[in-house]
């Protein structure tokens, strides 16, 4: 089992930045991806940004060059930076943890309960 705790969500204006947190607890296995999403209202659960186990990023053509992930290791903890937030940033925001094992098959896939993120114009 493995527990995924988002924080860091909030009500800020367009421009301004946030800094989301993911604390992780549990069964995490020394290769995993971790990951954020987001869900808007009335829209589909979409990949924000991967962080892979070898240290690969990927982020959303619409968060290029605004939003940073990465982690702590030591603490295990994800976060992920957003500077000059736009409305349309406004979502429920996820974490994402995918084990695999010494073979490189996925043996789970853990998730946070959200954090709300609101931008107004």
């Amino acid at each position: 089992q493995v527990q995924l705790v988002e924080s860091g969500g909030g009500l800020v204006r367009a421009g301004e930045s946030l800094k989301l947190s993911c604390a992780a607890s549990g069964s995490i296995f020394s290769r995993n991806d971790m990951a954020w999403y987001r869900q808007a209202p009335g829209k589909q659960r979409e990949s924000v940004a991967l962080l892979a186990s070898g240290g690969t990023t990927t982020y959303a053509d619409s968060v290029k060059g605004r939003f940073t992930i990465y982690r702590d290791n030591g603490k295990n903890m994800l976060y992920l930076q957003m500077n000059s937030l736009l409305p349309e940033d406004t979502a429920v925001y996820y974490c994402n943890l995918v084990n695999y094992n010494y073979l490189g098959v996925r043996t789970g896939v853990w998730w946070g309960q959200g954090t709300q993120v609101t931008v107004s114009s």
